[in-house]
């Protein structure tokens, strides 16, 4: 787990609320404290669809909302005048993604041990954060997977030109 200060929140604001590159993640949960407070569970619940939508959204394989689907609601719940005094989005990678990243990052680690990656991302007393994060299936004492998880999280932010500093 590696903390990240993201130092200009303006540019990220924008990237997470408007543009698509946490588009490819899930929203596992999502909370955000303003005039009133918003919690959201990004568990999917598939019998709201059609099968034909299913197949559209892409979202047969999946337990989770994209986050491409919300993200014009959250927008909406935060843009304007002032600033939420709180939020919180818990992003991770979809199970697809999941097992390339672990095949692609040369892990002995065989992806069943694996749960999930996340992308913690808070902002709390004027501070813009990004955890990185795992969470395992099951008991295991190699952490390779998480050290490079941490490390992917570096360089998605430095791919992506987000300014930030290790805390």
């Amino acid at each position: 787990m590696k903390v990240f200060q993201l130092l200009e929140k303006n540019t990220f604001m924008s990237l997470l609320l408007k543009g698509n590159i946490f588009d490819s993640f899930l929203l596992s949960q999502a909370a955000i404290h303003a005039a009133v407070n918003f919690q959201v569970d990004g568990r999917l619940h598939k019998d709201f669809y059609s099968k034909e939508e299913i197949e559209q959204k892409q979202l047969a394989d999946l337990d989770a909302m994209p986050y491409r689907e919300l993200r014009p609601l959250f927008f909406s719940l935060i843009r304007g005048h002032h600033t939420p005094s709180y939020f919180q989005f818990v992003l991770m990678l979809s199970p697809a993604n999941l097992e390339n990243t672990i095949r692609s990052c040369g892990t002995k680690q065989p992806p069943s041990d694996i749960g999930a990656a996340f992308f913690n991302i808070t902002y709390k007393e004027g501070q813009l954060l990004l955890t990185s994060g795992i969470s395992y299936s099951s008991f295991t004492l190699d952490k390779s997977f998480e050290k490079e998880w941490d490390s992917y999280a570096a360089k998605f932010l430095k791919k992506h030109g987000i300014i930030f500093s290790e805390i």
